[in-house]
């Protein structure tokens, strides 16, 4: 069988899809013995690329046997597939992608070298056109992580991944900007201060992630209110109309390099702190932020375990900061449990609710974290007192203005709409009387996920108790929200053998 030809005298074949989700990586799948496999030398794990029209993209090959493609098919993966934007039968061109040049400046930083400004650039800007293996991704990762610190070289690859995309200007002198590190269940300030701040008349265009290993994150819970997947000309219609907006970053290239490396650092489990410090920065500098308050929780089972940790980052956050212009102030707060009642995104929505609208069970502890760190970016901005800047946040929150700037802002997004509410509810009980004595954030984050969030948006755990308090036996722990039978035994399986997520110490 011939393989069809293209005029710059590829090989080519007819693309075929298979509905096969491999998230974000693209892959292509080939008979082993095809003419293309065979006159190229093509193996099983090559990278290849594939062209159709003006798209293009590198994909991963994986070969089949006799029966699954004839020996002129392509399959692709449903991440191929939408960046090829091709239809069944489409001719592909196949071919050897270029060298990647930049895997010379990985191996470098492999065996313990500094890598320069162009050396980042061109890692950046490969990563970005989806050149990287997820292979070669994870070696870029663990290389940086296997070293310490350095304040040139975080700076270059924070300038180096806000150069490879979008950038906003507002033409304004003060643009303000919020955000937390993560690493704690719940936590879910960032709404309540974006409409503090906002209803202070402060420009903060937020822009936020969805959760990749974490129940929730602030764009999940945003989507359960309202649309957050805004483009650029729309973002700054919202910001226009109402000073502010609560959208989703994957939607605007933004520093887009960031969603990409942080993908393959969650798989690697690893966090490394050049990378996350990058992440962050470049993304409040691609906003068009001038002011950042950055909200860094320490704690036993937090992302962050030690004050002195802390302490580190918040002083390598704010010496970046410096270099590119961007005015950084940093706070710790307290990370040894969840902030709020509610993991998961439903559940979060309702707890920035309650507090906007000023209920009288809304979560305290939600409420004045929400305060001290709108007060701070308030007092970041103006130059008044902590305190004064405080108080005027607590108004602004009392008097409903708060509240009333958050549904406008849900409003010029696209509407607003009530978080939906889970079909299952099933009470974990303590076992015992006593005080409860540890919360370990993680295992009650992968109960939450376990549960279905955030896919699945009204899932995940209402909390019913904090630390210190009184428990007597058979009191409710923490309420188990679902969509699915199947979903909430799979996560009372998980519970059921982490009982000490909750330590209830005899009194």
């Amino acid at each position: 069988m011939k393989t069809a030809q293209h005029s710059s005298g590829l090989p080519r074949l007819r693309a075929r899809r298979l509905g096969l989700q491999s998230q974000y990586e693209a892959i292509v799948l080939m008979h082993r013995d095809c003419p293309v496999c065979r006159s190229e030398g093509f193996e099983a794990r090559s990278r290849i690329e594939l062209s159709h029209g003006k798209h293009s993209v590198v994909a991963t090959l994986l070969q089949v046997d006799e029966g699954l493609f004839a020996h002129d098919e392509a399959g692709l993966s449903e991440a191929a597939w939408r960046k090829l934007g091709v239809k069944d039968g489409d001719l592909l061109n196949i071919g050897h992608p270029r060298p990647l040049a930049s895997l010379s400046a990985v191996r470098a930083k492999l065996y313990g070298r500094r890598l320069n400004g162009s050396q980042l650039e061109a890692i950046v800007s490969d990563i970005v056109q989806e050149r990287y293996s997820d292979v070669e991704m994870a070696t870029f990762i663990a290389a940086f992580a296997s070293q310490t610190f350095d304040l040139t070289e975080a700076t270059a690859l924070t300038s180096a991944m806000l150069s490879t995309g979008d950038r906003l200007d507002w033409s304004q002198p003060i643009i303000a900007d919020k955000h937390c590190v993560g690493g704690l269940p719940g936590n879910r300030t960032t709404p309540i201060v974006v409409a503090i701040a906002a209803a202070a008349g402060l420009i903060i265009p937020k822009t936020s992630s969805r959760a990749i290993t974490s129940p929730a994150g602030t764009a999940d819970v945003m989507e359960t209110m309202t649309r957050v997947d805004l483009g650029l000309d729309e973002m700054r219609g919202v910001v226009e109309r109402e000073g502010a907006c609560l959208a989703w970053g994957g939607s605007v290239r933004l520093s887009p390099a960031d969603d990409i490396i942080i993908r393959v650092e969650r798989l690697l489990d690893v966090d490394c702190e050049a990378q996350l410090i990058a992440s962050v920065l470049s993304k409040k500098l691609a906003a068009g932020a001038t002011h950042v308050l950055l909200d860094i929780p320490v704690g036993p089972t937090a992302k962050v375990r030690s004050e002195e940790a802390g302490r580190s980052l918040a002083r390598n956050l704010e010496a970046v900061g410096l270099q590119l212009g961007l005015t950084v102030r940093t706070t710790l707060t307290d990370g040894s449990q969840p902030i709020g009642r509610g993991i998961g995104p439903a559940l979060e929505a309702r707890d920035v609710l309650s507090v906007l609208r000023l209920e009288s069970d809304a979560p305290t502890d939600l409420r004045e974290k929400a305060l001290d760190l709108a007060g701070q970016l308030l007092a970041m901005v103006s130059g008044n007192s902590l305190a004064t800047e405080r108080q005027r946040a607590m108004e602004l929150l009392d008097s409903g203005k708060a509240g009333a700037k958050f549904v406008a802002i849900c409003e010029a997004q696209g509407g607003f709409h009530e978080p939906p509410t889970a079909l299952f509810t099933e009470p974990v009980i303590a076992d015992d009387r006593g005080l409860v004595s540890h919360i370990d954030n993680r295992r009650i984050a992968r109960a939450a996920k376990l549960a279905g969030a955030p896919v699945a948006m009204a899932a995940g755990l209402k909390m019913c108790v904090r630390l210190g308090e009184q428990v007597r036996k058979g009191d409710p722990l923490f309420i188990l929200h679902s969509e699915t039978q199947g979903e909430a035994a799979y996560a009372l399986d998980y519970i059921r053998a982490n009982r000490d997520m909750i330590t209830v110490s005899a009194t």
